[in-house]
């Protein structure tokens, strides 16, 4: 019961409950078993927490950059074919040499040298580079490097430099047209990229370019699909170390600020903290793999159990200094608060089922993991939340005295609470058409953001790869490939005449394509000894391919000789941009494919990939959440079996997803995966406070009360735990901030937002919302709630 004295201040004197019928099916009684024997329920936990340390060092890490568009598709087969038959790009480590004295001649020897240093490198396999170009062959001999043994000197060194910048295989694909900048793709065996080792390769590729070039006043860079693995892999690793940490020092900073007791921090705050620790060894058993999106899964389980946790607590710790003894303020605080933490956790979980509707396997399986996380989290704290208070909570009757006279941190959390419900109740209509017109105007806004999707937001931008990346696209068109297989019909050989004009007709087009440059395949090397050999007969062709050195030429011939890959470089652009220019290279090539029936050509690649099915992906994205809306509105009336509820949690539900989409659209930002993904997560974690006060509006609604001291009793009672756990939760998620990788700082503060956001819903939009329709029903002289 509260009351409210003349110096406008509310407390609560006593804890009246109103047995009810349970709004979880008594699921939220789970809670009362563990209880009953304290000390053997540890020791169950002991082993349970032994069992998930050994399954957390069971996780991998997926650093695959084609992690996120991973479905039963076919452009996906066709794209994991192409990297099997050409595995080239996937095991390529690029480094990017850059400066303006990047020909002279010391740099030119030093860079040589260093050329001829990264060939030993363990775990490499072959190298391109500048000195790898040819001179024109003599009639019957092999062409002479194109590079002297010792270079000229004056002007004649001068005119050897025009002669390197004009030949063909390298101008504007490992050398710029101004000389300034040098491409060198050093290949490294399968086995080391997949294993430990890379970071020990990567780490002699670094220490050679220090020795070789640290004096040179050139800028050397890494780029390429292992150097971002290997960042991703590095990132991943750190930011789950560092959400870990800060995550459980924000928690039990601000527990111990507001309750005082360290045995009440405990009781609060380790019962996620043991969720996650559960759930990732969990995660770790079931053959999970730690991605972009699973490594968030730590401040996630923090944000769905917190805030029960927080609820529970309080709960008890007011029956506590109302008088009533640890065993039964425990059990009291589970039955009337558990079944809002079984709902709230039913909602997360619906928000995480959504996620299944998405195409990409790396996002269902993200939701697949959440959905588990959620269940542990929902045992670990209706169980250990009152054993930990059963077995840490001494002396009463001392602490009912101190704290019903000393309760600064939380008394102030109640005043607050109750001055905003008192102007919330007392104009119920008009908050309610301002709410409706409100969240109305930020739907449209939410309603005309983009979807917005680069390679680079997967890789840590703090690093040198996307660095070098970035000087590839304003240097040599990009460094993300975009390519046309082409597979022979049955029965068709590589040197056919129609296949070489095929190969001949498709590199053309993809010169021609606005958009994409660095174009190499089998008709590079024919055109090259048409020029300068004279000689276009297939037997010299074929003489010159059996004499490359293998890794190059399977980079664009299949080891059967049954297929071939044309290879072009974009630039990494958003794919609202790259969709067309793939569009209409596919389109283009239907002229080939008609000229040359039988011969399968199709654009592929990861840039192609990302560019056709990142915008459907996250609009299919955005639709489910739509879906979930109306999901978890029902799910929730059918539990409270009201309309009201259901209709009440509406407009405090969307509310945080259309401001974070607003915001998204004031910063100039579209629909990102990370961002739709937290935005259909924080939707259902943001419920928690409309669940958790909706309950409490249920048992202090009875014929005797008006609705509006209901409600702001429900208001005072839930108020302060609702704003608590909104801060820790936020701190929770926004330490993602530290992360070098885009989506999870993107994923970290967006949510974090919307966690604050929902918290002003739930007091300024809920409050009158349910108000107005509790006026409705009884004047209807229906059951309101």
């Amino acid at each position: 019961m509260l009351e409210v004295r003349h110096d406008n201040e509310v407390h609560v004197e006593k804890v009246e409950e109103r047995p009810t019928g349970s709004i979880a099916f008594g699921l939220e009684r789970l809670g009362l078993i563990a209880v009953k024997t304290p000390i053997i329920s540890c020791i169950i936990l002991l082993a349970l927490i032994v069992a998930a340390v050994f399954g957390i060092q069971r996780i991998q890490i997926d650093d695959s950059l084609s992690q996120l568009f991973r479905s039963d598709t076919k452009e996906f087969h066709q794209y994991e074919e192409v990297t099997k038959k050409f595995p080239a790009e996937e095991f390529d480590v690029l480094v990017v040499v850059e400066g303006k004295n990047l020909l002279a001649r010391d740099n030119l020897e030093k860079l040589r040298d260093f050329v001829t240093d990264l060939q030993l490198v363990d775990g490499t396999r072959g190298l391109v580079s500048l000195f790898s170009a040819r001179q024109a062959p003599a009639p019957g001999k092999l062409p002479a490097a194109l590079f002297p043994s010792e270079l000229p000197q004056g002007e004649a060194y001068d005119r050897f430099i025009q002669t390197v910048k004009s030949n063909e295989i390298i101008r504007g694909k490992l050398l710029s047209e101004d000389g300034t900048l040098a491409l060198i793709v050093l290949s490294l065996e399968p086995k080391v990229v997949a294993s430990n080792d890379l970071s020990k390769t990567v780490g002699e590729i670094r220490k050679l370019m220090a020795e070789d070039l640290g004096d040179t006043g050139l800028n050397v860079q890494l780029s390429g699909v292992p150097v971002m693995q290997l960042e991703i892999r590095n990132a991943v690793e750190r930011d789950g170390l560092t959400y870990n940490i800060l995550g459980i020092v924000a928690g039990c900073i601000i527990a111990i600020i507001f309750f005082r007791k360290v045995s009440f921090m405990i009781v609060a705050a380790f019962p996620p903290l043991i969720a996650i620790l559960l759930a990732l060894g969990a995660l770790g058993w079931a053959n999970f793999n730690l991605n972009m999106f699973l490594n968030v899964m730590t401040p996630l389980i923090m944000v769905i159990s917190f805030s029960d946790s927080m609820q529970l607590t309080f709960a008890a710790r007011d029956r506590l200094i109302a008088g009533q003894d640890k065993y039964t303020a425990f059990k009291n605080a589970v039955l009337v608060v558990g079944p809002a933490c079984v709902l709230t956790h039913g909602t997360a979980g619906i928000s995480f089922i959504a996620l299944q509707f998405s195409n990409s396997d790396l996002i269902r399986k993200f939701g697949e993991a959440g959905l588990a996380a959620t269940i542990i989290a929902l045992v670990a704290v209706l169980s250990l939340v009152p054993v930990f208070g059963v077995l840490l909570v001494r002396n009463e009757k001392v602490f009912a005295v101190k704290f019903q006279s000393a309760d600064a941190g939380v008394q102030a959390l109640r005043n607050f609470c109750y001055w905003i419900a008192v102007r919330m109740v007392g104009r119920p209509g008009l908050f309610s058409l301002i709410a409706v017109l409100f969240v109305g105007s930020l739907g449209v806004i939410y309603a005309n953001l983009e979807p917005r999707y680069r390679l680079a937001d997967q890789v840590p931008d703090k690093q040198q790869a996307v660095a070098a990346s970035d000087r590839l696209d304003a240097k040599l068109t990009g460094a993300n490939p975009v390519n046309v297989l082409i597979q022979f019909p049955k029965g068709a050989s590589l040197y056919d005449p129609q296949t070489l004009q095929t190969i001949a007709q498709v590199h053309a087009m993809v010169e021609k394509s606005a958009g994409v440059g660095n174009v190499w395949s089998l008709e590079t090397l024919r055109r090259w000894l048409a020029e300068k050999a004279g000689s276009s007969d297939v037997a010299t062709l074929k003489e010159y391919v059996d004499l490359i050195p293998e890794h190059l030429v399977r980079r664009f011939i299949d080891k059967e000789q049954d297929a071939v890959v044309v290879a072009g470089r974009v630039p990494d652009l958003d794919s609202s941009q790259l969709l067309p220019v793939v569009d209409k290279l596919d389109h283009e090539l239907d002229t080939v494919r008609k000229a040359h029936p039988g011969y399968e050509i199709a654009v592929t690649g990861l840039a192609a990939i990302a560019a056709r099915n990142s915008a459907s992906m996250i609009e299919k994205l955005n639709r489910g959440l739509t879906v979930e809306f109306a999901l978890v509105a029902m799910f929730i009336g059918l539990a409270f079996r009201s309309w009201v509820v259901m209709l009440a949690c509406i407009l405090p539900g969307i509310f945080p997803v259309v401001m974070s989409g607003t915001l998204l659209w004031a910063m100039g930002e579209g629909l990102q995966f990370a961002s739709v993904v937290a935005l259909t997560v924080s939707f259902g974690l943001g419920l928690s406070a409309t669940i958790h006060f909706l309950n409490r509006l249920r048992l202090e609604s009875a014929p005797n009360v008006s609705a509006a001291v209901a409600v702001e009793r429900a208001t005072v009672l839930v108020g302060p735990a609702l704003i608590l756990t909104t801060v820790v939760l936020a701190c929770g998620l926004v330490v993602t901030v530290f992360s070098d990788l885009p989506s999870l700082r993107l994923f970290g503060w967006l949510s974090a937002f919307s966690m604050v956001a929902a918290l002003v819903a739930d007091l300024f939009i809920l409050r009158p919302t349910a108000m107005f329709l509790i006026n409705i029903a009884q004047k209807l002289g229906r059951k309101a709630i």
